[in-house]
């Protein structure tokens, strides 16, 4: 009776460890539940798992206990004893180690006494016990097959202890459950390699996407690298918040790769994006940069005023006025052509003014100095583009969300269209596309938005624009928090966890990490700022 009860609890541990195993995602912990549920089925003294790899059976785990041994698995130490060889030089089977039969022919062995059977090669164990005053005597050698049947790891006991402590022999009964441990643990293992086989091709294809994005745009493939390590940096800080409206926020390992995915997903849009526009490095580029036409424009305007000076219309102190003016003019519109966070109210006049001149062309039209487009785009306010490039630009989240929206995603990634698909949205709902506020986004969509602009602002490789200093970087986040442009409790976490700092040793120059006065940054407490001040900026 009491052996019934003994085999039936074991097999209830067995559904229960099938079932656990099952559901663990990480392979490590998984390699090292088969092997610890395997020993405690047996009451086994020590164990090995093995795994099948490039013809070889690799140490994944290793317990033993009267050795106080832990190496590897999730929680234990390194591992570093060579592979097992599977096949020599040539190609034939290497069958001397016991490890070695299982793997190859599918077959478990048990075996009472390794010290006294024929036809296995144990001196490798031999000289393991001598060195560590160990006896290795019973052993249990499982294959573990997968749902086609090929071996892809083997599980091997050592020394199965009797209720008195004492070395027995592995029963038929231990090794009916570890065969069937090694099946279900095998299938498992097999079912979470193919799913971390799938997460590789589906991250490789993103990968692709952006590749393909850099390709159009060496400006851009630096931001698609770093904005996704940014927001998960802002993520996990406000994951380790424990005060304030977000002390409540968590995020397990399946919504950490959700997060993952949308922040490398979300400028995938930008594969649309004509090139001329993301890479328009000043005002008046379209596919060159037309400053070169003006140049020639003014070469012929000063023409005109030589012409005009040895045809006596005009005298020499005239003439030396109208070149300096010309001077002038194009500098000042040179000066136009650059961008940059704003253009004031008096250069755009100016502009205008040049604008107004005219000049005859070799057909005889009168025309104005300046076109009616190239002076609309040398009085752009703020960066380089236009409006109407500024909307192709801008219509590039659109296209994200249509993407990856139209996508099947599985249960456990159906955040990442509305995730990569906020990053534009203000708190104030007066952002884009879809002019959501603050209580329609969620808290990763938030943190992605100041991920995406702190990027932007410090980033040194785009085309129109040197990157920001820190001081100025944050600066604009603190006016930009005063605006409700961003999340004002994200933006206390970037700052408190410094995650700013973090940031910037990873990926700025060091001439853009700057000292930071707090004092005179905007939108955040007296309090924060003297808990901040004092630290190397």
């Amino acid at each position: 009776m009491a052996e019934a009860t003994d085999i039936l609890r074991r097999l209830e541990t067995l559904n229960e460890i099938g079932r656990a195993l099952s559901s663990e995602r990480d392979i490590r912990s998984l390699l090292e539940r088969i092997l610890e549920a395997a020993q405690g089925f047996a009451n086994s003294d020590g164990g090995t798992l093995y795994l099948v790899e490039n013809q070889q059976l690799v140490f994944e785990v290793i317990r033993n206990e009267t050795l106080g041994y832990r190496l590897g698995g999730r929680s234990g130490g390194a591992l570093s004893f060579p592979p097992v060889r599977l096949y020599d030089d040539e190609g034939k089977p290497v069958q001397g180690t016991v490890v070695a039969h299982a793997a190859l022919t599918g077959e478990t062995v048990n075996i009472e006494d390794a010290y006294r059977v024929e036809g296995y090669d144990f001196s490798g164990t031999r000289r393991f016990d001598e060195k560590n005053g160990y006896r290795s005597q019973s052993f249990l050698t499982v294959p573990m097959k997968n749902h086609g049947g090929a071996v892809i790891g083997v599980l091997q006991l050592i020394n199965a202890r009797s209720a008195d402590g004492t070395v027995r022999a592995f029963t038929d009964e231990d090794q009916q459950l570890v065969e069937s441990l090694a099946s279900q643990a095998a299938i498992a293992l097999n079912n979470r390699q193919l799913i971390g086989q799938m997460e590789n091709l589906f991250e490789s294809l993103i990968n692709l996407i952006n590749s393909a994005i850099d390709e159009k745009s060496p400006y851009t493939g630096g931001h698609c690298e770093r904005v996704p390590v940014l927001t998960m940096m802002l993520a996990e800080a406000t994951e380790r918040t424990r005060v304030g409206p977000l002390a409540d926020f968590r995020m397990n390992e399946r919504d950490r790769y959700e997060l993952k995915i949308a922040g490398l997903l979300h400028d995938c849009g930008k594969i649309t994006t004509p090139v001329h526009v993301v890479d328009k490095a000043t005002k008046l580029e379209t596919l060159f940069d037309r400053i070169h036409l003006l140049e020639t424009r003014w070469e012929v305007f000063y023409r005109d005023a030589r012409i005009d000076l040895i045809e006596g219309r005009i005298d020499q102190e005239q003439y030396e006025a109208r070149c300096r003016q010309l001077g002038k003019d194009f500098e000042m519109i040179r000066r136009s052509n650059i961008g940059g966070e704003f253009f004031e109210d008096e250069k755009v006049a100016r502009v205008k003014e040049i604008a107004n001149g005219r000049w005859t062309s070799h057909a005889g039209e009168e025309r104005p100095a300046l076109s009616e487009d190239e002076a609309q785009n040398l009085c752009i306010r703020r960066g380089t583009l236009n409006r109407k490039e500024r909307d192709i630009i801008n219509h590039h989240i659109v296209v994200t969300i249509d993407m990856l929206e139209a996508l099947p995603w599985p249960a456990h990634l159906t955040r990442v269209p509305e995730f990569a698909g906020g990053h534009h949205e203000r708190m104030d709902g007066k952002g884009y596309p879809k002019g959501l506020t603050r209580d329609q986004m969620s808290v990763q969509a938030r943190v992605m938005g100041i991920a995406d602009i702190f990027e932007a602002l410090t980033a040194a490789d785009r085309p129109y624009k040197t990157g920001k200093k820190l001081s100025e970087a944050i600066g604009i986040l603190g006016r930009m928090k005063m605006d409700h442009h961003i999340d004002p409790d994200l933006f206390e976490v970037f700052l408190r966890e410094r995650v700013y700092l973090r940031y910037a040793k990873r990926f700025l120059p060091p001439e853009q990490i700057d000292q930071i006065d707090w004092a005179r940054i905007p939108g955040i407490s007296a309090e924060l700022a003297r808990e901040l001040s004092g630290e190397a900026g």
